[in-house]
């Protein structure tokens, strides 16, 4: 394929996702992907706000566009589930983000044991650092543990209760990556600092503002979007409509 071509087809998918994105938007309403003004600190969408309207209907709030942003890697040490699940969330998260750790302890492991262990959903993680350059490193420190293989287990002392509130310098991202099991700190150390990390998270981040995503935690479940830590009914409904689209796809 010719660089012209190449260009053409991400433009063309840029304009399909954009769409998508505009509709989502439309459907999810002002909770859904809320901006604060130019120059202040980004905020994630209150635990507390309206639930996304989530409908049973397998079909509504459904755009195929944001569907295929799943990457399905059975390599990608940041997702969990089978990579041929029926299923994909897709999670855009920061670590500093107060309810994406609301998400990780309250909602998540239900999900996990309920959907994932059965084979149903794949959960994959996107980096989307937004507030500032501890969330960068701890992006991508929590990469670098998937380097060894040890993300998920990053991910639930990073955002265990209190975990936030003692900051991610330095010192603390390698006591969790201790925490978490991870063998070679020294490596680990490396990686977190390396170019591969930062073009990973950069990666995540900016599919994340692509959709149009500026708060934490987002969500897409088979390109159905939802905007944050909403109640665990919220996930549920839109992963049992998703399966059933599937299944009646086979």
């Amino acid at each position: 394929m010719t660089s012209s071509s190449s260009s053409k087809n991400s433009a063309r998918r840029g304009i399909a996702i954009g769409a998508a994105v505009a509709a989502a938007a439309v459907l999810l309403g002002v909770v859904s992907y809320t901006a604060t003004k130019p120059g202040e600190t980004r905020t994630a969408v209150s635990a507390d706000a309206p639930a996304a309207e989530v409908s049973a209907d397998p079909q509504a709030g459904v755009y195929p566009e944001l569907a295929k942003l799943a990457r399905r890697d059975p390599e990608d040490s940041l997702a969990q589930g089978r990579a041929d699940a029926p299923v994909v969330l897709i999670e855009y998260a920061d670590f500093k983000c107060g309810y994406c750790g609301k998400f990780a302890r309250d909602t998540e492991p239900a999900l996990v044991k309920k959907y994932v262990d059965d084979g149903t959903l794949r959960i994959e993680w996107r980096n989307f650092p937004i507030f500032g350059k501890e969330s960068e490193a701890a992006a991508r420190a929590a990469w670098a543990a998937g380097q060894q293989g040890r993300f998920w287990q990053f991910h639930a002392a990073a955002y265990a209760d209190g975990a936030k509130e003692k900051g991610f310098g330095d010192a603390r991202l390698k006591a969790l990556a201790e925490e978490a099991g991870v063998e070679d700190i020294a490596r680990f150390s490396r990686d977190a600092g390396s170019e591969a990390a930062a073009k990973a998270v950069k990666k995540d981040q900016e599919e994340a503002y692509q959709l149009g995503a500026t708060s934490t935690p987002s969500f897409l479940v088979n390109g159905r979007p939802i905007a944050g830590a909403q109640p665990a009914e919220t996930f549920t409904t839109a992963i049992e409509a998703a399966a059933k689209t599937a299944k009646a796809g086979e």
